[in-house]
């Protein structure tokens, strides 16, 4: 007779009661009884929700019932009844069951017991066990299928942009260095150089810290392209907000301006939050709960005005305020924080570049929606940004999120040649090493925009988790690369 195949735990809850066998595997969550029965909570991934396994123990036996233990891994079989409990419509009456790997209770990290955040990032490798992060990790599933199926609706194409990369596309310097080179005796040139042209790539390389300028390429042949994939940046940043490795998604449209990107970029975030909504709401409904129990524990201003559905909801349901960088000065200038010297750093002259703790006023306080900042001062953004007229600032926009602050950064590109070269050479990039990006501006040069997404970023707000390290199944931050 063949074997029995295994179906979801997610489908079985969906199912009726019946009499014909089904097979379920997972993992132990609880087991909970007493002689003569068992009440066993069974999990696969598949959903937020267990299938319990009801077992009796004169059929199984005290050898099989003691290994079934939190973490043990198991293929019951057996017909679905109608509960008994609450929480669940059907449970499973088991006929056999097979342990299909041992859990020493004694050793498994994870017990029925709530785990800090933090003890959970030094088992990133069982974590996804818990109902945190296996809600956090399809969520982060359907948002990465999301933004295809945006991009993919709207006719752009998805382009694979190089991981190690000559360039360092914003300027900053915070690159990782790739080499075969050995470290403790590199080779060296007549100048005591280390001499790159006998390594790997015959030259200096690191990590890319954006697809940017290589989408760019791509934008002024074929109209509209994104790419979506891991950037690395060796910024030593113990935040909540930072990772040295992320996932960026980073669109690039030939014959947009600023206005075009502002709008694709508020489509694209209203669109992942409303998929979030309406495929996700099992494990949303869980982590707003989540999400409320900690907002108790903080003092009352501190606490989130709206739960984290009604939090969601209103991004969809208003439209993103916009304003200049110069409008957004004069209100910080004179909000009561600058006043009072509450703000860490205050304002006190255009110019300054804006902290989270000023975009989160914006956005919590004044405006109390999502908020679009444009026409930064050209000295405080990156070489490649459109100079407007008066020479002082570039076309620049960054989206700002409650809770998060800057969520997207993006700007209408430099397509004049002469300005661009210019703009280089007051930022110290070289023309040769870039001729390849110059090239764009000699041949058929015209006007583009593009804009940065940082996905863990967007995960935050969506799964009103606090810190970037939890959206990401092993997070890469300065002094720590385990796993």
């Amino acid at each position: 007779m063949a074997e029995l195949k295994r179906t979801k735990i997610k489908a079985l809850l969906g199912s009726e009661p019946g009499d014909q066998a089904v097979c379920a595997k997972g993992w132990v969550r609880t087991k909970r009884g007493n002689k003569n029965v068992n009440f066993i909570n069974l999990n696969d991934g598949s959903t937020i929700h267990n299938l319990q396994v009801v077992a009796d123990p004169a059929v199984f036996g005290e050898d099989v019932m003691k290994k079934v233990t939190t973490g043990a891994s198991l293929s019951v079989i057996g017909k679905l009844a109608a509960s008994q409990g609450g929480g669940q419509t059907v449970e499973l009456i088991a006929e056999s069951i097979e342990i299909l790997g041992e859990s020493d209770v004694e050793k498994y990290p994870l017990q029925p017991k709530r785990h800090s955040l933090e003890f959970l990032r030094e088992i990133a490798h069982l974590r996804p066990r818990t109902n945190t992060f296996s809600a956090i990790y399809r969520i982060r599933h359907a948002m990465i299928f999301a933004v295809h199926n945006f991009f993919n609706e709207r006719g752009f194409l998805n382009v694979h942009t190089p991981l190690v990369t000559a360039s360092d596309g914003e300027g900053a310097g915070e690159t990782f260095r790739v080499s075969t080179l050995d470290p403790a005796n590199p080779p060296k040139n007549e100048d005591g150089e280390v001499d790159f042209k006998q390594d790997f790539f015959g030259r200096e390389v690191n990590l890319t810290v954006t697809g940017q300028l290589e989408g760019e390429l791509a934008a002024m042949a074929m109209g509209d392209v994104y790419t979506f994939g891991p950037t690395f940046r060796a910024e030593n940043s113990n935040t909540t907000r930072h990772l040295a490795e992320f996932w960026m998604i980073e669109p690039e449209m030939a014959f947009y301006d600023l206005d075009d990107n502002m709008d694709l970029a508020e489509d694209l975030l209203k669109y992942l939050v409303g998929y979030a909504l309406e495929h996700c709401a099992d494990d949303l409904e869980f982590l707003a709960k989540r999400a409320a129990d900690e907002e108790k524990s903080k003092p009352a201003n501190q606490r989130q005005e709206l739960g984290l559905i009604e939090r969601l909801r209103f991004v969809i349901d208003n439209d993103f305020e916009r304003l200049t960088y110069t409008e957004a000065i004069e209100i910080l200038k004179n909000s009561k924080p600058n006043k009072k010297k509450k703000f860490q750093f205050l304002i006190e002259e255009w110019g300054a570049d804006l902290q989270s703790e000023h975009e989160r006023f914006l956005v919590e306080k004044h405006f109390k929606k999502p908020v679009i900042l444009t026409d930064y001062p050209k000295a405080i953004k990156a070489f490649y940004m459109r100079q407007n007229d008066d020479d002082k600032t570039v076309r620049a926009m960054d989206i700002l999120f409650p809770g998060i602050g800057e969520v997207v950064g993006g700007s209408q590109r430099e397509e004049r040649l002469e300005l661009l070269v210019e703009r280089m050479s007051e930022v110290g990039i070289s023309e040769e090493e870039m001729w390849w990006y110059l090239d764009t501006r000699r041949f058929g040069s015209a006007p583009h925009s593009g804009f940065g997404l940082g996905f863990e970023r967007i995960l935050l707000f969506i799964t009103g988790m606090t810190n970037i390290r939890d959206v990401i199944p092993f997070p890469r931050t300065p002094g720590s690369a385990e796993f």
